[in-house]
């Protein structure tokens, strides 16, 4: 009885000691966790500011790692590919959205009046003279006109203008925001990755597949986005100055309004036309507008630009993304409809993060 009475005493004496050792063990790992969450919340008040400046670095210098990846090895020297790329950003990438911005706003600042409102009555006059044999197009545009208040949109030009003005000093300082954490993300981009890896819960060889494949697709996304942006934009600048008009600032507005899906080219080459039908130049507006339907809408924007997506994804990535060029493709429109202008980066990466980890999960249940 009594050696049966020391033996549970003794069992008692082992499950409270393995009980306090588990509890020492984890008392540890949850003090940690808590103070991780608690510096996450911290950090994030800290830089909310900037977050989205963060993001927008992040990606583009994912995006264009193989290119800092062959200065670096070129040059040897990080600091100096890190200059290079964010110059290079800045020329290709920032300066045209500079120049779109203001040259957009000046040119809003200075619209005539007097011209839009005898613009308005031309075409009214216009409508009018259309010949009977077309009575269903003249009844629609008559009741179009009818909509149109002219001195509501003489005032909505004048909000846009002084709204883009008054927003332009905020645009330039997220632009130097992002170019200046686009240099520190590349110069440290790779003590940053290797840290990173390291501390996911994955096989080094998964966490360098999870980064490879959101690389990949970020460069494709970019560079494509970039040779179609420059590629349609001179289609439209070099065609359209043969008409005497401002080709280098047409061709920017044409490349980045070719971002925006179905109406991108239509809401340059629209206005083009019919201030050269007001001008008496039907021949004109009819060039202008085939021209842009058909070379640039048609040919360059449904079939060359995913020639290019599949032609960089083949031919210049080392490692070729599983992707389907087409979903990347929706990616884009679906970023742009639902981020505006940095979803097309923000589009394409949500995509591409998601089908990784599929595919992951994948591997580790069959495993």
């Amino acid at each position: 009885m009594i050696e049966s009475n020391k033996i549970s005493e003794n069992k008692i004496k082992n499950e409270t000691h393995a009980i306090n050792s588990d509890i020492t063990y984890l008392k540890p790992n949850h003090f940690l966790l808590a103070l991780l969450a608690l510096s996450i919340f911290l950090l994030f008040e800290l830089f909310s500011p900037f977050l989205k400046s963060l993001i927008i670095a992040l990606l583009l210098s994912i995006a264009t790692n193989s290119i800092y990846t062959f200065i670096n090895f070129r040059l040897k020297k990080d600091i100096i590919g890190a200059i290079l790329m964010t110059f290079g950003l800045g020329i290709l990438f920032f300066v045209p959205i500079l120049y779109f911005i203001f040259s957009f706003a000046n040119f809003i600042n200075n619209i005539n009046q007097q011209e839009i409102i005898a613009i308005y009555e031309n075409l009214k006059i216009w409508v009018e003279n259309i010949p009977e044999d077309f009575m269903f197009l003249k009844l629609q545009l008559t009741l179009l006109l009818d909509k149109v208040n002219i001195g509501n949109i003489l005032k909505d030009i004048l909000s846009l203008g002084a709204y883009i003005g008054k927003n332009s000093a905020s645009f330039m300082f997220d632009m130097t925001m992002i170019l200046i954490f686009y240099f520190f993300f590349n110069l440290y981009g790779k003590f940053l990755s290797h840290y990173f890896k390291e501390l996911l819960p994955l096989k080094l060889e998964d966490s360098n597949a999870l980064f490879f494949e959101v690389s990949n697709v970020m460069s494709i996304v970019f560079y494509s986005i970039l040779v179609t942006a420059i590629f349609e934009g001179l289609l439209f600048g070099i065609f359209i100055s043969f008409y005497e008009y401002d080709g280098i600032l047409l061709g920017v507005l044409y490349g980045f309004a070719s971002l925006i899906p179905v109406v991108g080219g239509f809401i340059m080459w629209a206005p083009i036309s019919v201030y050269e039908i007001f001008n008496e130049s039907v021949s004109n507006a009819l060039i202008i507008a085939l021209y842009s339907i058909i070379v640039i809408s048609i040919i360059a924007d449904t079939f060359i630009k995913p020639m290019i997506i599949k032609y960089i994804n083949k031919k210049i990535m080392k490692t070729p993304t599983k992707i389907n060029e087409i979903l990347i493709f929706f990616s884009i429109v679906a970023g742009l409809a639902t981020f505006g202008f940095w979803g097309m980066i923000i589009g394409p990466a949500s995509m591409t993060f998601f089908i990784s980890i599929l595919q992951l999960l994948k591997k580790y249940k069959n495993s």
